[in-house]
């Protein structure tokens, strides 16, 4: 297993080398639904997601305030397939008012990451913001090399124990 320091580098940087995320919501009868959304990131590990309110995900979050997210490296990227390094998170979900003055900064911080695709998308109605709030979260930087987020300080890792077969 790496040395924490250089797990925790890594995991610190990891959202940054990814701009979208898998999302995991769930249908008003309970059934799984997977999607994806380009993403910001604050200092404190919370994932905001710019949705359009016509897609089920929006929908799916507007009712059940849940997610999991999935960030995972580009497969071109990865030497071994079944190993891709990868972050999950276990989120509530929570809609960013428009009239709320943090809605722009956030809307300004998308057209910083992503250009100015985001000045459309902030002029359309349906278009929302949700702030994703981890709660539970693991990251695997390869075989043997998993970590759980530490729940009380999302900044810190804890290395899982070894497994007996």
């Amino acid at each position: 297993m790496p040395e924490l320091e250089s797990v925790l580098a890594a995991y610190r940087r990891f959202p940054g080398e990814v701009q979208s995320l898998m999302l995991s919501t769930l249908n008003a009868d309970g059934s799984p639904h997977a999607s994806y959304a380009p993403f910001i990131v604050d200092e404190q590990y919370r994932f905001f997601i710019f949705t359009s309110g016509l897609s089920r995900h929006t929908q799916n979050l507007q009712t059940n305030g849940k997610a999991s997210i999935l960030l995972i490296v580009d497969e071109s990227k990865t030497v071994q397939i079944f190993a891709r390094q990868r972050l999950s998170y276990d989120c509530t979900a929570q809609l960013v008012a428009k009239d709320n003055t943090g809605w722009t900064q956030l809307c300004d911080r998308f057209q910083q990451r992503f250009g100015n695709i985001i000045e459309m998308l902030r002029s359309l109605p349906d278009f929302r913001i949700f702030q994703l709030t981890p709660y539970d979260g693991r990251f695997v930087m390869g075989f043997g090399a998993a970590y759980q987020v530490d729940p009380d300080h999302l900044e810190n890792l804890i290395p899982e124990p070894k497994r007996n077969s």
